[in-house]
């Protein structure tokens, strides 16, 4: 019983954790960003190559701050 309890602590958790941040897959590693809004959606994305520019266009990702991510990605390649 005690083990089912955890389990359901830890997922519930998991899934809590996952609703409230973008993790956001860059030529040079992972971004994480804090989500606006506790949805699934964009949860995981990938802006790698010239995938970025389609990033733009998502109000939840703009609101979250993906063009100083973007940005400062670009920086760090050059």
């Amino acid at each position: 019983m005690k083990k089912i309890l955890f389990l359901l602590i830890f997922t519930g958790a998991l899934a809590y954790g996952v609703l409230n941040y973008h993790f956001i897959l860059m030529d040079n590693g992972v971004k994480v960003l804090k989500k606006i809004e506790l949805t699934f959606q964009d949860t995981f994305v990938d802006a790698r190559g010239e995938k970025k520019i389609k990033l733009l266009l998502k109000p939840s990702l703009v609101k979250a701050g993906i063009k100083s991510a973007i940005d400062k990605a670009g920086q760090s390649m050059k």
